[in-house]
């Protein structure tokens, strides 16, 4: 058995984009292609508005914010909520809290049951 950590002393900081107050810490490679973050928004944190290169879901854990996609309207997620984008979508993520959401990257990576989208 081994034990790591993916809390945020073990990530890196992110300004890209634009983004603000932004850790993020891998959690595990599968499969080649397949990426899994842990990423720590701090209060008024965000991820500048950007395109994805591969299929992205990003999973709330903890705390609540704003998500948003190409066409700029924010959509409210919180603890048990995911945002799905497609390869090559525009897409960004706000808080005022604070926000925890594990995040995977890749080709093969499909959406969950969702109940709104832009």
């Amino acid at each position: 058995m081994k034990i790591g950590r993916f809390d945020a002393s073990v990530g890196r900081r992110v300004s890209a984009y634009g983004s603000q107050n932004l850790t993020i810490s891998r959690v595990a490679h599968v499969e080649r292609e397949t990426m899994i973050h842990c990423m720590f928004l701090e209060a008024g944190g965000k991820v500048g508005f950007h395109q994805t290169i591969q299929n992205q879901l990003f999973l709330v854990v903890a705390g609540a914010g704003w998500v948003r996609g190409e066409t700029g309207a924010e959509i409210e997620i919180s603890v048990g909520e995911a945002a799905f984008w497609h390869a090559g979508e525009w897409h960004a993520a706000r808080t005022e809290q604070g926000l925890t959401a594990l995040v995977i990257e890749g080709p093969d990576v499909t959406a969950l049951e969702t109940r709104e989208s832009s």
